[in-house]
């Protein structure tokens, strides 16, 4: 019985090794669980580029919004393990599961980590009409007007979402959530005054800071982020307070090694493309790379560090 499990898994190998040397051999769907316009679309459109260029094959990007990126994720975790079908998950793998009563899948069961592809702080930003430029001056604001501002998200569980539940359960400040379906309707609505605050990555929010149609007033990371010249949430008043975003390539689970090692490699050849690394660079995005166990690692960290932030806040999706 054992030479039989032995021999199995040494045919599996070879098939697995032997599938992955043709590998990709025709276009590879990326799913990006969000709408058009946020930051993961300048990831996705950057690394597709680069990987026809690389391989000789598309990668079409498909955009499945909702749910806090869980209706996009469910397709990639259900989709088969070819390394046809790919996911650029974000922060909110490790915390939907603690979020939503219902998970339509499971991200550390149904999903194969492949690759780390960037990190970036979340920052804090609100509409100028808003008479406040500090966090200190922010969180006084809201405290004589309980109930009576909002922010917006790009999506119930979105990193965005959870960032401002923990921002308001720190500060013990009452404010409105307004979901949107992305980071690009949520952006519009924060420049339309829809919504007077939200938080987000950088990369959108600098270009609208700088022709003054919104004021960013700190960084959720644990030190300041070069090039910003913002403080952190946490010296500003609220001692502890982390918050960033990280975006990864993933795969159905059960997807053979040897494409998890190619996808893997590609993607390490993209990230440190001098083109590519200027593009996420520009847009205030961080290449990250390494390992697919560094991926792995990462999300089971955060999925034990969101689990006590959800439970907290008290945030509960039905």
């Amino acid at each position: 019985m054992k030479f039989k499990t032995a021999l199995a898994a040494i045919l599996l190998a070879f098939a697995g090794a032997a599938i992955a040397k043709d590998y990709p051999s025709k276009p590879v769907r990326l799913v990006d669980p969000y709408a058009t316009g946020g930051s993961t679309s300048v990831v996705s459109m950057a690394i597709s580029q680069k990987f026809e260029e690389i391989t000789g094959q598309a990668m079409v990007v498909d955009h499945r919004p909702g749910a806090g990126s869980n209706i996009g994720s469910d397709i990639v975790a259900k989709a088969a393990p070819d390394g046809y079908t790919l996911l650029i998950g974000s922060s909110s793998l490790a915390i939907n599961p603690h979020l939503y009563s219902k998970m339509p899948f499971d991200p550390l069961k149904d999903l194969a980590p492949i690759i780390i592809l960037i990190r970036t702080p979340n920052v804090l930003a609100v509409h100028p009409s808003l008479p406040v430029h500090s966090v200190k001056e922010l969180i006084d604001y809201a405290r004589k007007r309980p109930g009576k501002l909002n922010y917006g998200s790009s999506g119930n569980g979105a990193t965005n979402n959870m960032a401002m539940e923990l921002f308001k359960t720190m500060a013990h400040l009452d404010i409105v959530h307004v979901p949107f379906k992305g980071g690009g309707e949520a952006m519009a609505a924060l420049l339309g005054a829809h919504v007077q605050m939200m938080f987000n990555p950088a990369s959108t929010l600098a270009p609208q800071d700088k022709a003054g149609r919104l004021r960013m007033i700190a960084v959720g990371s644990r030190e300041r982020v070069p090039g910003l010249e913002l403080p952190t949430i946490s010296e500003s008043g609220l001692p502890g307070f982390e918050s960033n975003v990280w975006f990864g390539l993933f795969a159905p689970a059960g997807t053979p090694a040897p494409i998890i090692a190619k996808l893997n490699a590609d993607m390490t050849q993209i990230l440190q493309d001098e083109k590519v690394s200027t593009t996420l660079n520009k847009a205030g995005l961080t290449p990250v790379g390494g390992s697919p166990e560094d991926l792995r690692d990462l999300l089971a960290k955060d999925y034990k560090r969101w689990s006590a932030v959800v439970k907290e806040t008290g945030a509960k999706i039905e």
